[in-house]
């Protein structure tokens, strides 16, 4: 692998002084591929902070266009993005934090067809979506296709985040944390509201979690969950075990 530009050496100096990161883990970050389901609350500052952080290759995956109600929280746009597709606006925002970031974009919603393809060949997938039938599809294909799964959700003031690695022994996937149910009633952020602080908290939460994945430090965070209480400024973790019955990854 080609050594640390002067100019990267420059750029990731606060990277390279940490000793649980170094120049071999911002060599790594840089060799890594980052598929990031949805660029709305969650991806807008995961991607941001991936971008800046020298991720070698970003995976934006969204269909939806930039709405007026989108810019309380969804921090990586602007007024004039309105109207835009989110995912080739976030890939504007990206040149312009790091240009040395290679970004795929997918103008389209991941669904049974597309998913696979599409986060085939990443190092890491990061899912920020805003519905538990995505959530679960995205899981399931990140199983699959045995790519570490960094899943975050938030609502109102609370958030939970947790990394799955279902193949391993041990680990848990995100069907032992949730089960088989085909779906769920849920509201919408337009009808139950989110302060838009906590979607970059849990943003910046689940960007830091990724480059864990991707440059291993601190602790393993697989076989728990986080959960998050911003209206009473609580952080619990949680064990998962593995489920031994579970339908996708047991035995």
């Amino acid at each position: 692998m080609t050594p640390l530009s002067d100019e990267e050496l420059a750029r990731y100096a606060r990277h390279i002084v940490l000793r649980e990161v170094g120049g071999s883990g911002q060599m790594r970050i840089r060799g890594a591929s980052v598929a990031i389901v949805g660029c709305g609350g969650i991806g807008s500052p995961a991607i941001q902070y991936l971008a800046a952080a020298g991720v070698g290759r970003l995976v934006l995956i969204d269909g939806d266009r930039v709405d007026l109600s989108n810019l309380q929280r969804q921090t990586i746009f602007s007024a004039a993005d309105v109207g835009e597709s989110k995912a080739a606006a976030a890939a504007r925002s990206v040149a312009a934090i790091n240009p040395n970031v290679a970004v795929d974009i997918h103008d389209a919603r991941i669904d049974a067809d597309n998913a696979a393809a599409l986060l085939a060949g990443t190092d890491t997938i990061l899912d920020g979506c805003d519905n538990f039938a995505t959530r679960l599809l995205v899981a399931d294909t990140a199983l699959t296709l045995r790519t570490p799964l960094v899943s975050a959700a938030v609502g109102q003031f609370d958030g939970q985040l947790a990394v799955f690695r279902g193949w391993e022994a041990g680990a848990p996937c995100y069907r032992c944390f949730v089960g088989d149910a085909p779906g769920r009633d849920e509201a919408s952020c337009a009808e139950q509201g989110v302060l838009g602080p906590v979607t970059g908290i849990l943003g910046s939460l689940a960007a830091l979690e990724v480059l864990r994945v991707i440059a291993p430090f601190g602790d393993d965070p697989a076989g728990s969950v986080m959960l998050i209480d911003l209206l009473s400024s609580r952080f619990r973790s949680i064990r998962l075990p593995k489920d031994p019955g579970c339908s996708a990854c047991a035995g």
